[in-house]
């Protein structure tokens, strides 16, 4: 079965413009296709204020995620009511702890880290709101907490980015196509789902042609 690994931060902001089209591309892909997240690890940890200007840059590229995907919302209380650091290594191992937990969690963590801090100013590199967020969600928290900041988590999230930089995957949000270890990047379109589906589905067909040919040979 060939795999979709989407590339991403639960941090990033273009992968929360990108949320509404990787659902109903995702709703789409039929029983033939595996849809793998793979984080990224957009900006690693650090306790230092993110600077005035990053801030602003960060507030720019809102205003212009708005433009080019009508619909897309955010909530700017976020750069008064918290303090920011540029870090989401934190969510991202978030991710990893919920999943440790059930990968059924995995979804609703993304999901829960992409609200609170996109729509609610709610500062997501903290540990007390990630703890928070768990608890929403119904996890363990008291494992939640323990697996958070972990050795293990840590690694995983290290093997992750590995892993992610390996195939290719050094932008977010990215889809790659994996088959039989090459890997054929999609282009990504926020508002046009059905565009990524005709690409992977032409992708596949050309595969399975391919596959039929090399069947048919002498050997």
């Amino acid at each position: 079965m060939a795999t979709i690994y989407y590339i991403h931060d639960p941090m990033c902001s273009w992968c929360w413009g990108f949320r509404p089209a990787l659902d109903t591309l995702n709703a789409n892909l039929g029983n033939h296709l595996q849809l793998e997240y793979l984080l990224g690890g957009l900006a690693k940890d650090t306790d230092d204020l993110m600077p005035l200007g990053l801030r602003q840059q960060i507030q720019n590229h809102w205003r212009t995620i708005q433009t080019r995907v009508p619909g897309t919302r955010f909530n700017f209380d976020y750069w008064e009511k918290c303090q920011p650091r540029r870090s989401t290594y934190p969510a991202c191992r978030a991710t990893l702890a919920a999943k440790l937990q059930d990968i059924q969690f995995q979804e609703p963590m993304i999901l829960a880290i992409q609200h609170a801090y996109y729509l609610q100013a709610r500062n997501t590199s903290d540990t007390e709101t990630l703890i928070e967020l768990a608890d929403e969600i119904g996890l363990d928290v008291d494992r939640f907490g323990s697996e958070l900041h972990s050795e293990e988590t840590q690694a995983l999230l290290k093997r992750e980015i590995i892993f992610a930089r390996k195939i290719g995957g050094n932008a977010f949000p990215m889809l790659l196509l994996g088959n039989d270890g090459s890997y054929h990047q999609v282009l990504i379109d926020y508002n046009h789902p059905e565009n990524m589906l005709n690409e992977i589905n032409q992708f596949l067909s050309q595969l399975n042609q391919s596959d039929d040919g090399s069947s048919t040979g002498e050997g």
